[in-house]
């Protein structure tokens, strides 16, 4: 049980004074970053939906 104890305490004190937090103006950053990212991802995904969706339509045409 003390090890257990240990650990907590360990990783409490790690966390409050070894951890380097971000400052809000560097997490805002961050955060819009991956929003940008996230919508650039999404389109991406998006034009190649439409066109696979369009490459098995003419497919289609063809064999049917």
């Amino acid at each position: 049980m003390k090890k257990i104890a240990s650990y907590f305490q360990e990783s409490y004190k790690e966390l409050i004074f070894k951890v380097t937090w971000p400052s809000w103006k560097e997490l805002q950053g961050s955060a819009i970053l991956v929003m940008i990212s996230s919508l650039i991802i999404a389109i991406v995904v998006a034009l190649m939906d439409l066109g696979f969706k369009n490459v098995m339509s003419a497919i289609y045409s063809i064999f049917s």
